[in-house]
């Protein structure tokens, strides 16, 4: 008998070479099969006369083939299979390219139902490539609503088809009900297996809606509910309580007045830690906000009460930058720093684990090397990390495991909307800095086409001359012959920048396949002002600190998330110097074009992070699942926020009354849980 745990190398048509394709779609078993839901549909229930037919918009048509098909050849790699059809109304000229194959299924005299755009070429109709099957026989690719999935090379829609079709009928009816029985009663929602039938094959479209409003209230359901669970083990165990101490001697000693929402930001964190419960937060803020300010605060109280404090950073560039900046703040405050990275030498590194180990030192500023088995803490009370989203759970449990439940905040410079951040950072408080400290300016932001690249490059010059330096930052790192051409590549561009266009200027190239230690090395040389120009992919996207940067440019800038662009942007204006960022584009669609006009219109990451949400979805919000929690399968957070409301509500009230979700009923809920997370139940965060 089959089960749901199945490899899919068990179903009829998958040998090793469609397993491997089906892997990177993140199909391994019959249950990640039932999972993977369609991206569409495709309603091919109506039959249109060929003379009423709607054009150029896909539609079945009901006719019968008139002329013998007849195959011909048009030249080497082309061939073409042409007959006509027709009804009552009129007729329509079929065309295949390069399936002469298909000649024999079909029979003059017989009616098929084709499924295509139809054509007007002057008065004659015409189909090309349309799916079709005969009329005593429709019911695969058409008379239905048809699924449409999500494709990598290898598969096929009618692959896709098929392996639902078998994992439905081989264990369909084995998916596990997740939602108490008495709460998808009162809600009216499906039983499970009738969603998942139909959000593959509806029935008809109540069928449809039905199946969708389970699943999505059964995704956001198990979320909230894990997040809850989450939250209420972290609370329940104690943590380190502080005596805050008056934060007047630390304000007074900067050199400048922190903005407000950094007071408000420190305040909200100071009462975390005095509660008695380990602090969870995220510090969210915008490029150039003022995090770290917030972060040294934290860490001053830690050091007024005796604790000590870990700083991690993603980069041994991003460690070096905060390493300098917090002993410049801290230092004089009379609180020790030491740094811990990976490039260090031995000798530095066991002085440094020396001091930690000791108590002589207060905070740590470094990279994973914090995470070394060897390096310990006298008294471990705060670990911030620094762009989260960057580290998986595993890693800041790892560090948080130095000390006896030490308070935890996380930074991120990516603006999250805060429907999304509801479900990314659903085991965390949440704090916002929405100003900008004085000094930090706006970067005017132009969308130009490629006519205007001249005038641009006379731009460059014109800065480079005043001591400037500029990013030019392109979507690949190397030429690729799948993508289309004028998409550029940074290795090329940069050897092209530095031939023809700037041969007396200084190019610098930098990417993510670079070793870490040349990345670095080229980075610290642009930030010494060793390049004019640095040619870059997405690598700086959160990077080093260059104040003397004037100017972004963006090549091939629709290829971007808005998010990204924002990201990109961030990297100039940091100095006292006039910044401006230009993004290349001569793309035409309308989407393209209005997220490249949100970028010219505002420099509020905010109100582009909302944007971006409504264009792209959650889903590819981040590009990569890099904050760890599953991205959504069927829910979709700009049109379900009622549903998540509901769920939370609903997930709060089962935790209350079963705070382990330990009772029998309760126990499919909390497998699916642990399988979320791919912890064990007692390692949740």
């Amino acid at each position: 008998m089959s089960t749901l745990q199945d490899d899919i190398r068990t179903l009829k048509g998958v040998g090793e070479a469609r397993a491997k394709a089906l892997e990177k779609l993140g199909i391994h078993t019959l249950a990640d099969l039932l999972g993977y839901f369609p991206r569409a549909y495709e309603d091919r229930r109506v039959c249109y006369a060929i003379a009423d037919a709607p054009l150029e918009t896909p539609v079945c048509v009901k006719a019968m083939v008139a002329t013998p098909p007849s195959a011909v050849f048009v030249r080497r790699g082309m061939d073409l299979l042409k007959f006509r059809a027709v009804d009552d109304s009129g007729a329509v000229d079929v065309t295949y390219f390069n399936q002469s194959f298909l000649k024999s299924q079909f029979v003059t005299g017989r009616t098929y139902i084709f499924y295509g755009r139809i054509s007007a070429m002057g008065r004659r109709y015409a189909m090309t490539n349309p799916a079709f099957e005969p009329e005593d026989r429709q019911g695969t690719v058409t008379g239905r609503i048809l699924p449409i999935y999500r494709l990598t090379a290898g598969t096929t829609q009618k692959l896709l088809l098929s392996l639902v079709e078998q994992a439905l009928e081989k264990c369909g009816g084995q998916v596990p009900d997740v939602l108490p029985p008495a709460l998808a009663d009162r809600l009216m929602l499906a039983q499970a297996p009738y969603a998942y039938e139909n959000i593959h094959f509806p029935r008809d479209e109540q069928a449809l809606e039905q199946a969708r409003r389970r699943l999505v209230f059964e995704e956001l359901y198990v979320l909230a509910a894990a997040l809850g669970l989450m939250r209420r083990e972290r609370t329940a165990s104690g943590g380190q309580k502080l005596a805050p101490r008056p934060m007047k001697g630390f304000w007074a000693a900067l050199p400048y007045r922190p903005t407000n929402a950094q007071i408000r930001a420190v305040n909200e964190a100071l009462a975390d830690m005095a509660s008695g419960a380990p602090m969870n937060r995220l510090l969210q803020g915008d490029v150039g906000s003022g995090k770290t300010l917030v972060a040294a605060a934290l860490i001053w109280q830690c050091a007024k009460n005796g604790l000590q404090s870990a700083f991690m950073a993603p980069t041994e560039i991003l460690a070096e930058q905060h390493y300098k900046n917090l002993s410049a703040l801290l230092e004089p405050m009379g609180v020790r720093v030491v740094k811990l990275t990976g490039s260090m030498k031995a000798a530095e590194k066991r002085r440094a684990g020396e001091l930690l180990a000791q108590g002589m030192a207060d905070v740590a500023v470094g990279t994973h090397a914090l995470l070394s088995a060897g390096v310990s803490f006298a008294g471990l009370g705060l670990v911030v990390t620094d762009e989260q989203h960057r580290f998986g759970v595993e890693q800041r449990s790892a560090l948080a495991g130095k000390g006896a439940r030490p308070h935890v905040l996380v930074m991120s410079a990516t603006p999250i909307p805060r429907t999304l951040a509801l479900i990314i950072y659903g085991d965390l408080d949440i704090s916002v800095l929405n100003e900008l400290p004085p000094g930090r300016q706006k970067v005017d932001t132009f969308a130009l086409g490629e006519d205007m690249r001249p005038r641009i490059w006379r731009f460059v010059r014109r800065l480079v001359g005043e001591g400037r330096q500029v990013f030019v930052v392109c979507p690949m790192v190397e030429e690729n012959e799948e993508l289309p051409a004028g998409v550029k590549s940074a290795e090329t561009w940069a050897k092209t920048l530095q031939k023809t266009v700037f041969p007396d200027l200084r190019v610098g190239c930098v990417h993510g396949k670079m070793k870490g230690r040349d990345k670095d090395a080229v980075m610290s040389a642009f930030a010494a002002g060793e390049y004019d120009i640095l040619v870059s992919t997405t690598v700086i996207e959160v990077g080093v600190d260059v104040p003397n940067a004037a100017l972004m440019i963006v090549e091939n800038a629709d290829r971007f998330g808005l998010s990204q662009l924002h990201q990109l942007r961030g990297r100039v204006g940091r100095g006292q110097h006039k910044s401006y960022c230009v993004l290349f584009s001569d793309a035409k669609g309308p989407e393209a074009l209005s997220r490249l006009k949100i970028m010219v219109k505002t420099n509020d990451g905010f109100a582009i992070s909302e944007e971006d949400l409504r264009l792209r979805g959650p889903g590819d919000f981040f590009g990569s699942r890099q904050h760890g929690l599953p991205q959504m399968h069927v829910a979709d957070l700009t049109a379900d926020m009622r549903v998540l409301k509901q769920a939370q509500d609903e997930a709060q009230a089962l935790l209350a009354a079963d705070p382990d979700l330990s009772r029998p009923e309760h126990r499919p809920l909390r497998e699916r849980i642990d399988a979320l997370f791919q912890l064990h139940a007692d390692t949740f965060n």
